[in-house]
């Protein structure tokens, strides 16, 4: 008995150092958002010596005449309508592949699934060209667009897996209950797999909430910047770098996505630990 507990104290203990060795770099970094910007680099304190929200303050106003608040509401224009596209494309996309029998479907999904390979250095230049053709730069359209189209088979595959596992009993059950496939999937299919669709919506949020290359590439107007690209603003604007002010508006950026994933959190792991069980 002494020595489970004993096994299990130091399982805990171990948890706890790696959980202070990963969490750290945050806790400077929101303990750093209030110290003077001459104190960040010349002191290895983890609490400054006076608190002051001037960091906050100044970071807020921005630079180049757009505050702070505008590059969190593009942010939220870029991502929201992204994720809820991506989601609903994945799901349709999925279904048909977990569901449907039709010429050609093992091709199509060997395609699809060679498409997770390709690099996003080899495909970024035919995009940019198709897109400026379609004279859709400058706008979040790129983003819409390729998220309607089910363009990262990344979660159309987390679905699909999902999906698998799903016994087509429930389908016939559906369906001699009146049920078409529509009311199939929206009825009996989606409702058991919020899990995975959440898991696949805090995936996109995160990775779309951070991207910069790809607004970096279709976007040179500032103010239509996400939080991303306002922040780099931030540094290449002066002379002087107010680190203080940088290090706030990336606590206010990091809010968000932490909030939601909290939230979410349950579902996350669900969807991680469910996915995945049958091929």
């Amino acid at each position: 008995m002494i020595k489970r507990k004993t096994k299990k104290a130091g399982m805990y203990l171990i948890v706890t150092l790696a959980a202070v060795i990963v969490g750290y770099p945050l806790l400077w970094l929101f303990f750093a958002a209030f110290k003077e910007n001459s104190e960040i680099f010349t002191s290895i304190r983890l609490l400054p010596e006076d608190f002051t929200v001037e960091g906050f303050l100044n970071g807020w106003k921005s630079t180049a005449a757009v505050p702070f608040s505008t590059f969190l509401i593009n942010s939220c224009k870029m991502v929201i309508p992204t994720v809820l596209l991506t989601v609903g494309s994945a799901c349709l996309v999925a279904y048909g592949f977990a569901r449907f029998e039709f010429k050609g479907k093992k091709l199509l999904f060997t395609a699809m699934l060679s498409t997770m390979m390709l690099p996003n250095t080899v495909i970024m230049i035919p995009r940019y060209i198709l897109f400026n053709e379609f004279g859709w730069l400058n706008s979040y359209l790129p983003f819409y667009v390729m998220a309607a189209l089910a363009a990262n088979p990344f979660f159309t595959y987390l679905l699909l897996q999902f999906f698998r596992g799903i016994p087509k009993d429930l389908d016939e059950a559906a369906y001699i209950d009146g049920a078409g496939r529509w009311k199939i999937l929206t009825k009996v299919i989606l409702p058991l797999a919020k899990a995975p669709i959440v898991s696949a919506a805090l995936f996109q949020t995160v990775w779309t909430w951070n991207d910069f290359f790809n607004p970096l590439l279709y976007i040179d107007r500032v103010k239509s910047y996400p939080v991303s690209l306002g922040l780099r603003l931030a540094i290449d604007a002066d002379s002087v770098v107010n680190w203080n002010s940088i290090i706030a508006m990336s606590c206010v950026s990091l809010l968000p996505v932490i909030i939601l994933f909290v939230c979410m959190q349950k579902y996350f792991v669900q969807g991680i630990a469910t996915t995945g069980m049958k091929t």
